[in-house]
């Protein structure tokens, strides 16, 4: 049985959806027909049944020859979206991550000249509370020489976001004669330092796995010693990281306070003054000198009796020495005689 099949296309179709349809029909009868005629050529030859099978995939191919190949597949243009889509992706920059802040650890100097030291101290006080910090030291100590001025030194901590407002309100109590800044960046420390704490606790869960897996008690001990060193090691870290942060939130301000001018002279005092103060020293010091010695005479009569021990058994041994050193006397010869 043999299918003759005769397709006339237009050369050039100027609509694509069209010629989809168009080419979408022409395959659905091409299948239908083949559907249809293969059954009964099966039945009259087995040559029949391949020459049509042959003929409806020449057909097929025929058809795919003839038909534009400027028209687009249905499926492709979703394909094509996409990878258009993938392509714009892929142009576009990647989010860069936001960059976390640097961990710093301020500390900062500050000397001030002032006409008083008493008022701003109190001033510095005020200060300090107002922006929520704490004053950690103080010394105030008046010169013994009148030519020194007077100083007071003070050790401030504050919040570090709150460090410049500080510096700020102290430079207005005076004349800024120094003025320094200082920060240390911690932030690699604090990294690893956590980053070590999540790796100690990972192994303490290992190890409290361990113990209640094992049976044996020597594995029990081997185990609780392991976790014994790691929980201390936790806690060493675990401080560290205390106190690297409490330094970063809170810096510290080390403040100096100097008189504008010297400590005033004491005026000196009359004559007559100076002379009885001097009368009160002399007799005070005769009357320490007096019961100084009476305090001494009863110390010699309370130990009397060891020295006259002592007293006794030097005197024997020097009488002793002497009347075994006396030497003896030799009687003279008398002279020969012829």
């Amino acid at each position: 049985m043999k299918t003759h099949l005769k397709t006339n296309f237009p050369p050039h179709q100027p609509n694509p959806a069209n010629n989809s349809t168009t080419r979408f029909a022409v395959v659905a009868f091409l299948t239908l027909s083949s559907a249809i005629a293969l059954p009964s050529c099966a039945t009259s030859s087995p040559s029949g049944s391949t020459n049509g099978f042959a003929s409806s995939r020449s057909a097929e191919k025929q058809i795919a020859a003839s038909a534009p190949q400027s028209a687009p597949a249905p499926v492709s243009a979703p394909g094509g979206a996409a990878s258009k889509v993938a392509a714009d992706t892929a142009k576009k920059p990647a989010a860069e991550t936001p960059a976390t802040a640097p961990q710093l650890i301020k500390k900062a100097e500050l000397s001030v000249v002032v006409k008083s030291i008493d008022s701003s101290t109190k001033s510095v006080t005020e200060i300090v509370k107002k922006q929520q910090g704490d004053i950690l030291a103080f010394q105030n100590q008046k010169p013994p020489d009148s030519s020194v001025r007077q100083t007071a030194t003070m050790q401030i901590r504050v919040p570090q976001e709150k460090l410049e407002t500080t510096l700020n309100a102290l430079t207005k109590l005076g004349s800024v004669e120094n003025r320094g800044l200082t920060a240390e960046d911690v932030s690699d420390q604090l990294v690893d330092s956590e980053a070590r704490l999540r790796n100690l606790r990972k192994s303490e869960e290992v190890v409290l796995k361990i113990m209640e897996r094992s049976g044996s008690v020597g594995d029990v001990l081997k185990a609780s010693q392991q976790l014994s060193t790691i929980r201390e090691s936790i806690e060493r870290i675990d401080a560290q990281l205390k106190s690297l942060r409490n330094q970063v939130a809170y810096s510290t301000i080390s403040l100096t306070l100097e008189a504008a001018v010297s400590a005033q002279q004491e005026p000196e005092p009359s004559l007559g003054l100076r002379v009885q103060e001097t009368w009160g020293q002399a007799t005070h010091s005769v009357g320490e000198l007096t019961l100084g010695l009476f305090a001494l005479g009863i110390w010699l009569l309370a130990y009397s009796p060891y020295f006259v021990v002592i007293g006794a058994a030097t005197y024997g041994i020097i009488r002793f020495k002497k009347q075994h050193s006396v030497p003896k006397v030799q009687e003279p010869k008398p002279p020969a005689t012829n």
